[in-house]
């Protein structure tokens, strides 16, 4: 083929591969019971009043529970427990009493495991893994390398709220969750987490995203998020404005908001200007940096949705059919995420 005439084929192309999108790979719902593997892929938890936290979590719930060998353990170096983690994370996609994985918390670290997995194993046991933050390094690595359909959504150590078991309960259901929405606002003057619209707009497509920090991270990796025609969701915590904007810019010079079908932005907690910091000659607010970014894009996009560093916690299965109606700040998740 000509250079010519290839090059002109390829937005063709490449938009039809970004529509032709094939249904998603899709773990089966916990039962009555189920066994739940407890890992720690990220940052270690050695606290032993935190490892019975986690036990209580799990009893909560119902479940039994299989321990990693690397849970409760303390590494004197960064880096030395990396093939522990995986090891971890493998053995309980193999093991066939496991029935879904609990990340117990976030941290630091994902990135240091994703070429080391074993993808074709996780294929081939497609499991429940549930975790945020952090976690976002295997959620969209796996996503990516086998449409695992995973959980943004709490660790064993989050505090799972009512409103947070509602939805886990929901995006673990064998039928799709339907509309998400914040709780109920006591005090409509001055609501505790408000939604707000920054560009209106309708579209639908796969749900995909996760911490803000940890996609910027695996720009230009193999497990850079495919955003074509999906649904991008974003959060972070404890990012000053200038930051989240040097990320954001990272992503809208990679294209990511021209390419994708919507964004929506969580509620980003403690993600203000701190005082007393060279930062503050740079003293946007959240809200303007997320307008000075997202008015530019053609894409419909809303911010504050609960979802990520936040004590009421929506659970968002990544890989499954979503829209967004950003006029009236709603995100609605229309296929079942589970088997």
């Amino acid at each position: 083929m000509k250079r010519r005439a290839f090059v002109s084929t390829m937005p063709a192309a490449l938009a039809a591969q970004s529509t032709a999108s094939p249904g998603p790979l899709k773990p089966k719902a916990l039962p009555p019971g189920a066994t739940v593997g407890l890992i720690t892929p990220s940052t270690y938890v050695a606290d032993p009043n935190q490892l019975l936290t986690m036990q209580l979590t799990a009893q909560m719930f119902g479940w039994k529970t299989k321990i990693g060998k690397q849970v409760g353990h303390r590494e004197s170096r960064v880096g030395e427990d990396i093939p522990a983690r995986i090891a971890d994370l493998h053995a309980m996609f193999a093991d066939p009493e496991v029935d879904g994985i609990l990340c117990i918390r976030g941290g630091y670290g994902t990135p240091q495991l994703l070429d080391g997995l074993d993808y074709d194993l996780i294929r081939r046991n497609p499991k429940i893994l549930l975790g945020y933050s952090d976690i976002t390094g295997l959620h969209l690595a796996i996503h990516q390398k086998t449409g695992l359909v995973t959980f943004h959504g709490p660790t064993g150590l989050s505090p799972f709220t009512e409103f947070s078991q509602h939805w886990f309960k929901r995006a673990t259901d064998p039928k799709p969750m339907g509309l998400l929405t914040n709780p109920v606002e006591r005090n409509a003057f001055r609501p505790a987490h408000p939604l707000r619209t920054i560009r209106g707009g309708k579209a639908q497509g796969r749900l995909i995203g996760g911490n803000l920090t940890l996609v910027s991270c695996l720009m230009g990796t193999p497990y850079e998020p495919d955003v074509r025609g999906k649904i991008f969701f974003l959060e972070d915590v404890g990012e000053e404005p200038y930051r989240i904007d040097r990320m954001l810019q990272q992503l809208a010079l990679a294209g990511k908001f021209e390419q994708c079908a919507g964004v929506v932005i969580g509620e980003c907690v403690d993600c203000g200007p701190k005082q007393f910091e060279p930062s503050s000659t740079f003293n946007y607010t959240l809200g303007e940096v997320l307008d000075r970014v997202f008015t530019k894009v053609k894409v419909p996009v809303f911010h504050g949705l609960l979802f990520g560093h936040t004590a009421d916690q929506i659970t968002l299965p990544l890989g499954v059919m979503a829209s967004i109606d950003a006029d009236r700040k709603e995100l609605k998740i229309e296929e079942a995420a589970v088997a």
